[in-house]
């Protein structure tokens, strides 16, 4: 009972702030927008709020503890859950800064919209609100995602301070101190070029409305159709789970975009049923990650970190979508054709006797109704309208299918609590994604605005890829992979956009792309590779989360999913050296481009499984590879013999597999 107590007041803290968070974002939506410096301050104020609300100062304790008492199959101590209760008074402070950081966006707001920086003057408020404001985004980063990303972004704020004594490309030219806390506190907090800037307004006006779309839409029973339907179509072909995962992940994450939420929702299914027809534990959870990270390069939603791609390139987000589409069917294509093989390669060694079909409990066709949000939603993006608007239009529909789920399909049918929880869901969900969103809005200014790290690192990385393209690239796609992982999609395409697009775009520039593709083509790529830093050893989140399902060794799982997800190391590249994938160019020119890259998606799996129709050895894996290298190259002639020899490769393997047979060294 102590407990319950001491969780109430949270609790009622989080109903009437959620309220008053979805109050303030159905005005701008429906009513009008505020400026952006004054929208974007209130937006973090809800989410500040909120996160040290759900994430209080013993939070990661309690986790810990329960996490332990769960894995030894009892329930928690009591007594070991609340010994540190008494920390949560230290957050006392942090609601005092929110409350100072209302005040002061709401007092100043005039000053501020007219703010120039190096000529208006900086008071002590200022400095105040500027340090009230990183301390409040460091300790809300460290409690919602861990030491990882505070850590990093406390990295930069060093950076920033000590450049003037550091050498090479991390040196900055000395100011003063006066002018240099000036113009710190100016850019993080007073102007649109650090925490208020881009991205979080982004966050404000497009991420919220689709955060809480995906809330409503899993409530409702549509995320559950999304997987069924996977699950059906391929139950009943070699290696179904396997596939299952792929579309089912595939279909989900066009709507979630979170790797790790896909792999909790469709890994709980599919990874056991894999295991049972003969995959190894670490296959199988591998299999699952790879799936599940392509979501987030599967439109509408894109891990939302798309939506704000589009508004730093200022351009038309279903622009963005659109280029999107290609590479992420190769991406799942070439998934899809990997599982597949490595079925047919287990075939002669599966059980017979072993069920694999995995049960689907409802019928999928008196269900379809529930698909119409996510048609809605896309079908007014296509038209034209806001993101913001569209997402409403999305939710609303939501809440109609609710109505219709009290008639149709009463399983998935939620009441009126049951819609509040989903709204408390969804600002919870929206206000973890605005933290590191602001937060990142430190690193933009420190590298644009306080220090010449962004024209260092550009001038060294021209200066060794002018004359080769591919050197330039490989050296953003190791950066990007490298600062990207244990970060969520957002924060790490933010952070390769910040670094490295300065630095491939002029190259780009230089090789003949025009302005708008070369911009596209420099984002897209960096955004590709942050997300596959997630499953790239050693901190691959959702390799992890799956090889816990599986129960299986977290690192081999996460080796075996960056082995698996070679294709979408690949595809990147391709769009670089052939915008028409991103659908830059002519009918004819995307065409063709389209199958070269389904040519050399098709290889590198088949090369990655180790089977077409029978083993391949060494040489002939070699060999597929190449031919997959050439089908990268821009020249027909190239890609001409990369076909031939691929064709080739696969016809020796066929032929010797059915002299195998005939010979009667092979059974079916």
């Amino acid at each position: 009972m102590n407990t319950e107590k001491k969780i109430a007041p949270r609790t009622v803290a989080a109903v009437v702030v959620t309220a008053t968070f979805f109050a303030f974002q159905l005005y701008i939506a429906l009513v009008k927008q505020f400026p952006p410096m004054l929208q974007s301050p209130l937006h973090l104020v809800f989410a500040l709020t909120l996160v040290f609300i759900y994430f209080p100062a013993d939070h990661n304790h309690r986790k810990k503890v329960r996490k332990a008492a769960e894995s030894q199959g009892h329930a928690p101590d009591p007594t070991e859950l609340n010994r540190y209760a008494w920390a949560n008074w230290l957050d006392l402070p942090a609601f005092a800064g929110i409350a100072y950081l209302l005040w002061y966006v709401l007092t100043q707001n005039a000053r501020l919209t007219d703010y120039v920086v190096s000529i208006s003057p900086v008071y002590g408020i200022d400095y105040a609100c500027m340090i009230v404001t990183v301390a409040l985004l460091l300790v809300a980063v460290y409690r919602t995602l861990g030491m990882a990303l505070a850590a990093f972004i406390a990295v930069f704020i060093l950076y920033a301070w000590t450049s003037p004594h550091l050498p090479g490309i991390l040196y900055t030219k000395p100011k003063s101190f006066l002018k240099f806390l000036n113009q710190f506190t100016a850019g993080m907090t007073m102007t649109e070029s650090g925490v208020f800037g881009t991205p979080l307004y982004t966050s404000a006006s497009t991420l919220f409305y689709f955060i809480v779309f995906g809330a409503f839409f899993s409530t409702i029973g549509g995320g559950q159709l999304l997987i069924d339907m996977g699950m059906n179509v391929s139950n009943k072909s070699a290696g179904g789970p396997a596939k299952a995962a792929v579309l089912s992940s595939g279909l989900m994450g066009m709507i979630s975009g979170s790797a790790v939420a896909n792999v909790a929702t469709t890994g709980v299914m599919t990874i056991p049923m894999m295991k049972k027809i003969g995959y190894a534990p670490e296959e199988a959870g591998a299999v699952e990650a790879v799936a599940s990270t392509g979501g987030q390069i599967m439109p509408p939603i894109m891990g939302v970190g798309a939506f704000i791609m589009a508004e730093m390139l200022g351009i038309n987000y279903m622009s963005v979508a659109a280029s999107a589409i290609i590479p992420a069917l190769a991406y799942y294509f070439a998934v899809f054709v990997l599982v597949d093989r490595l079925a047919a390669r287990r075939a002669s060694r599966l059980n017979a006797n072993v069920d694999a079909t995995i049960r689907i409990k409802r019928a999928i066709l008196p269900r379809l109704y529930l698909l119409i949000p996510a048609i809605l939603l896309v079908a007014w993006i296509i038209r034209g309208a806001s993101l913001m608007r569209s997402g409403m239009v999305g939710i609303f529909a939501c809440i109609a299918c609710n109505v219709l789920n009290r008639f149709f399909n009463r399983d998935d049918y939620i009441n009126l609590r049951g819609l509040a929880a989903c709204c408390m869901d969804g600002a919870r969900q929206a206000a973890s994604i605005a933290i590191p969103t602001a937060a990142c809005g430190i690193i933009i200014n420190v590298v644009t605005g306080q220090t010449s790290l962004a024209t260092n690192l550009s001038n060294l990385i021209s200066a060794l890829g002018t004359s080769n393209l591919f050197l330039a690239l490989s050296i953003a796609m190791i950066g990007c992979m490298i600062l990207g992982m244990a970060l969520p999609t957002v924060a790490a395409y933010l952070v390769g956009a910040i670094l490295f697009v300065p630095c491939i775009q002029p190259i780009l520039l230089a090789s003949g792309m025009s302005g708008p593709v070369a911009r596209l083509c420099a984002n897209m790529f960096v955004f590709y590779y942050g997300i596959m830093a997630q499953i790239t050893p050693p901190v691959c989140v959702a390799s992890y989360t799956a090889a816990g399902i599986a129960e299986a060794n977290a690192m081999k799982t996460g080796m075996k999913g960056f082995t698996f997800a070679m294709v979408g190391f690949m595809v990147p590249f391709v769009f670089v050296y052939n915008p028409a994938i991103l659908l830059q160019g002519s009918v004819a020119e995307i065409a063709v481009s389209t199958l070269q890259l389904g040519a050399g998606t098709f290889f590198l799996a088949v090369v990655v499984a180790g089977y077409f129709k029978g083993e391949l050895n060494v040489l002939e894996r070699a060999l597929l590879f190449a031919a997959t290298l050439c089908l990268i190259a821009p020249e027909y002639v190239s890609s001409v013999v990369g076909a031939v020899l691929g064709i080739a490769v696969l016809a020796v393997n066929s032929l010797k597999r059915k002299r195998a047979l005939a010979e009667g060294g092979i059974s079916e």
